[in-house]
């Protein structure tokens, strides 16, 4: 008697959306150019709606009426991309999932040779950028220096140039959703949860439609996020500073009652005397803010509400 054959592998294809409705279509049509080739795998494709404002959730619904494989995921309000990310992967069922933008800058066509490494024993399959000049040149740079940054103040080292768009084993995403941390830096806690991984290379495209989400303050505070999540030395810094005005102020304090025994009180000083004081004051604020930054982690972990909120999930059987 013959065994019974084994059930085929699922992949699941996890995609925030936030005001991209006129990318969907285009979106979907590339999305399926490149995983109907893939016939030895049965795929979900999970959308999620971030709360946009356009016609981005019609669409998908649309969509999802004309391919099974769709199942839309309404949050309740716009929650941001990490939390819609992470909304999807818990939701994800598949033997694998890879997250993927919906501007389709990371290419689907990608998505089989991921498939493949994953075939031959890696957890992990990340996809990072070799060529990113259809971005601009400001983009390129800010995200070059925040890569080292982060990698010289944190013991967690993030692969530069890599972003969301990667091949994940479900081993790895059963160990991602128990990380409890509500303030979500995604990238960080991919890395965090290591595993056996390889890299594949592509050359980023243009975007297919529309313009990018991420102004320079989202991704400026994202930047913040991500070294505030995974290092303490932004706090040790402000002790070895506190250290070295502390030992300055001593040596000063002692030029200055010297300097009075031997040639008495002078009145001129004044202007240097506000100087010390303003750039001292200043550092004292800086301080604070970094502690504030910690403080605020602190207080929204805290409180453990939901990382997100889902509206309602629609998906047609056909």
């Amino acid at each position: 008697m013959m065994a019974p054959m084994a059930a085929r592998p699922l992949i699941s294809i996890v995609t925030p959306f936030f005001n991209e409705g006129a990318g969907v279509l285009h979106f979907h049509q590339s999305l399926k150019n490149s995983i109907d080739d893939l016939t030895d795998f049965d795929f979900e494709i999970i959308c999620i709606d971030d709360g946009s404002k356009d016609e981005t959730l019609s669409r998908l619904i649309d969509s999802s009426k004309k391919d099974s494989r769709i199942i839309v995921l309404e949050l309740s309000r716009n929650f941001g991309k990490e939390a819609a990310m992470s909304a999807g992967i818990d939701a994800a069922k598949g033997d694998c999932v890879i997250p993927i933008d919906a501007d389709l800058q990371d290419p689907p066509a990608l998505i089989s040779i991921m498939v493949k490494e994953w075939q031959k024993g890696a957890e992990v399959v990340l996809a990072k950028r070799i060529d990113r000049s259809t971005d601009s040149f400001a983009k390129r740079k800010t995200a070059q220096l925040f890569y080292r940054l982060h990698n010289i103040v944190s013991n967690l080292q993030i692969p530069e140039d890599v972003g969301d768009f990667r091949l994940m084993d479900r081993v790895v995403v059963d160990a991602l959703k128990k990380l409890p941390e509500r303030q979500r830096f995604m990238k960080g806690l991919f890395a965090w949860v290591g595993f056996q991984t390889i890299t594949v290379e592509y050359v980023r495209n243009a975007r297919s439609t529309g313009k990018t989400k991420f102004s320079g303050w989202r991704l400026w505070n994202l930047a913040i996020e991500g070294i505030t999540s995974f290092s303490l030395v932004p706090l040790k810094i402000w002790t070895y500073i506190g250290l070295f005005g502390s030992v300055f102020a001593i040596f000063y304090a002692t030029y200055i009652i010297i300097r009075t025994w031997i040639f008495g009180i002078d009145l001129p000083g004044y202007a240097s005397l506000l100087v010390v004081m303003l750039f001292f004051g200043s550092l004292q604020l800086m301080s604070l803010g970094i502690i504030g930054e910690y403080i605020g982690r602190i207080y929204f972990e805290s409180k453990q509400r939901p990382i997100y909120l889902i509206k309602k999930q629609y998906q047609f059987k056909k």
